[in-house]
């Protein structure tokens, strides 16, 4: 069973209305326009999709920020280069990011429940997560840990509702390997210096990872991808921002054995 997981490609752009200079999406256009525009190349998403559509693999996974400040414009830049990918046979399987719903401007919000569904081909939509699913002998419990928040901080919150949902997945016997996937990592070595970009209400999941409920979290988020995993690759996979770093993750898992390993693919 393979699974090609990226993440991060932050599509962005100008305002493109005057209220985004009273909210959030200054401080993402500005960082745009004078930062992430020189080191994010969406080149390198074509070339991802590219790999994909020619491996096959059983899976997909996108773990959010398809763009900088959720415009829609944004979501326009992306939509035709996932569309490939969309279209083929390949389930894809997305989670939006912080920056995919950065504030709560009606068109924006708009757009990334229109992008769920878009890129889900309706199997699910941004108000039914989270959701479970099964491919190849997997089983997927997708997240939305994303929630607009104040203007100096990139939080991730997984609320109650949502970690009492995993809970009680995790109840049942587990009859197959079970993978998380959020935009938000569960593990921060760093939280007192990454206080402005962590997630909260995460601790039940991190137990859940430990006793090996959970085998495998897939996230974003940090733009420097990295592998906290044990012997047998249970523990956390971050696949960093693929217009950045142009990689992404190859994962390969043995349902019988449970088994995982990894392989990172440079674009």
């Amino acid at each position: 069973m393979k699974i090609v997981h990226f993440s991060d490609p932050h599509a962005g752009g100008a305002a493109e209305d005057w209220m985004a200079y009273i909210d959030k999406r200054w401080v993402g256009v500005f960082n745009y326009k004078f930062r992430r525009q020189f080191r994010h190349d969406l080149g390198k998403l074509e070339r991802a999709v590219e790999y994909i559509l020619d491996t096959k693999p059983d899976v997909a996974v996108c773990t959010g920020d398809l763009t900088s400040t959720g415009q829609p414009g944004e979501f326009e830049k992306v939509r035709p280069i996932l569309a490939p990918l969309r279209d083929s046979e390949i389930p894809l399987l997305y989670l939006p990011g912080n920056h995919d719903c950065y504030v709560r401007r009606p068109k924006c919000v708009r757009a990334v429940r229109e992008m769920t569904e878009y890129l889900s081909k309706g199997d699910y939509r941004f108000s039914d997560l989270p959701v479970r699913r099964e491919y190849a002998g997997v089983e997927f419990l997708l997240v939305n840990t994303s929630r607009p928040s104040n203007l100096l901080c990139s939080w991730g919150f997984l609320s109650r509702a949502d970690s009492s949902w995993i809970e009680s997945v995790c109840a049942e016997p587990k009859k197959m390997p079970r993978i998380l996937l959020s935009h938000y990592p569960m593990t921060e070595d760093h939280p007192i210096l990454r206080v402005r970009h962590r997630l909260f209400g995460q601790k039940r999941v991190q137990e859940l990872l430990r006793e090996h409920r959970i085998d495998l979290s897939l996230c974003g988020h940090v733009h420097k991808p990295y592998l906290k995993v044990d012997a047998e690759g249970r523990g956390e996979c971050c696949a960093g921002s693929v217009t950045r770093n142009g990689s992404m993750v190859e994962i390969e898992c043995s349902p019988e054995s449970g088994v995982f390993t990894f392989r990172t693919i440079s674009l």
